[in-house]
């Protein structure tokens, strides 16, 4: 895991001396710094002045096939104080298909927003439930302690009866129709024309970040 790369490790690994390793990297966020990178390089970047909707999608359906197979990134993917170029490359990729399209300051920053939201917590939810296949979900929620608190709940029993329990069912099959609400939502702000400032928080509202 993480917590157990170290500058010393990694020389381990490589069958040289911790020391000779500062003369590639000064310590082990950089080392941080040059991995997440690579994880970037493997994006499969849009184009700028493609259609906006068919390059963001199939850069978001990269990005979760890279982070499938690099769950360890996902909580490092937005938080390196010195970012290389694939990680750069990826932003301004992202912003210049936005742009190209049309949206102004603020669209480009609500739509970057609620695409990555969407597919890096998407990424994080099936990267931790329980199962990883329909049939371990039908036997979690029949066989397993989950089984006997359903009867309780009857928009869970009925969830469970039509969409856990019915042939074919996976938690992945929700990414591509969830990917198209979030455009379809963007599209239609877009048409309608997205604020270009942010409506002020109601009065009494709370608005400390979570």
């Amino acid at each position: 895991g993480l917590d157990a790369l170290t500058m010393r490790a990694s020389a381990g690994e490589l069958g040289v001396e911790a020391m000779s390793l500062y003369h590639h990297g000064a310590n082990k966020d950089a080392l941080l710094d040059a991995t997440v990178d690579r994880v970037y390089g493997e994006i499969v970047l849009p184009a700028e002045g493609g259609d906006w909707r068919e390059e963001i999608r199939r850069r978001s359906v990269s990005v979760r096939s890279v982070l499938r197979q690099h769950p360890w990134a996902l909580p490092l993917m937005e938080s390196r104080h010195a970012p290389g170029p694939a990680n750069l490359a990826y932003h301004e990729a992202t912003i210049a298909c936005l742009r190209a399209a049309g949206f102004g300051p603020a669209q480009v920053a609500h739509a970057y927003a609620v695409i990555d939201a969407f597919v890096y917590g998407f990424v994080l939810q099936e990267t931790t439930l329980p199962f990883d296949s329909g049939e371990e979900a039908a036997a979690m929620v029949t066989d397993g302690p989950f089984s006997e608190f359903l009867a309780r709940y009857p928009n869970m029993m009925w969830f469970t009866t039509n969409v856990v329990l019915a042939p074919g069912y996976s938690f992945g099959r929700e990414f591509a129709p969830g990917l198209e609400l979030v455009l379809d939502g963007i599209a239609a702000r877009l048409g309608d024309g997205i604020p270009e400032t942010s409506p002020a928080p109601q009065t009494g509202a709370a608005t400390t970040d979570t």
